[in-house]
C-alpha cells in the first residue's frame, strides 16, 4: 500500500512546465489555422485574378474560386477551435469555460454557414441546369 502512496506523489510533469508546453502547442495550432486561412485566402485571390482579369468570366468559374476558398476558411477555423479546446484543457477557470464557450459557439455558427453555404455552390457547380449569371 505504501507503494501506491509513493507513486500517487510522483509527477510526471510539473505543472508550470505542462503550461508552458500546452501555451507552445496552442500557439502552433493556432498559427497553423491562421496560414491555412491565408494560403486560401491568396490561392482564391491568384485564381479570382486569373478568371476575373481574363475574360473567362463565368458564374461556375467564381463559384469554383468560393467554394475552395469556403473549403480552407473551414479547415482554417477547425484549427483554431482545436487551439481553444487545447488552451483550456488545463485547469481552465469559469472565466475561461465560458470564454470557450462563446468563442465555440461563434466558430461552429461560422463553420455551419460556410458548409451550408459550400454545398449550396458545389450543387450549383454540378447541375447543369441552373442557370449560371457572372457577378457584377
Amino acid at each position: 500500500m505504501g507503494d501506491r502512496v509513493l507513486a500517487a506523489d510522483i509527477e510526471l510533469l510539473p505543472a508550470s512546465t505542462l503550461r508552458d508546453v500546452v501555451d507552445v502547442l496552442v500557439q502552433l495550432i493556432e498559427a497553423a489555422g491562421a496560414l491555412i486561412i491565408f494560403a486560401g485566402a491568396v490561392i482564391a485571390f491568384v485564381r479570382f485574378l486569373r478568371t476575373g482579369v481574363g475574360m473567362q468570366r463565368s458564374a461556375r468559374e467564381f463559384a469554383t474560386i468560393r467554394l475552395s476558398l469556403g473549403r480552407f476558411l473551414v479547415l482554417g477555423l477547425e484549427f483554431q477551435l482545436a487551439g481553444d479546446v487545447l488552451r483550456t484543457a488545463i485547469s481552465p477557470s469559469f472565466e475561461e469555460i465560458g470564454q470557450l464557450a462563446a468563442i465555440a459557439t461563434i466558430r461552429t455558427a461560422l463553420n455551419y454557414f460556410l458548409s451550408r453555404e459550400i454545398a449550396r455552390e458545389r450543387a450549383e457547380i454540378e447541375d447543369p441546369t441552373v442557370p449560371q449569371v457572372a457577378p457584377p
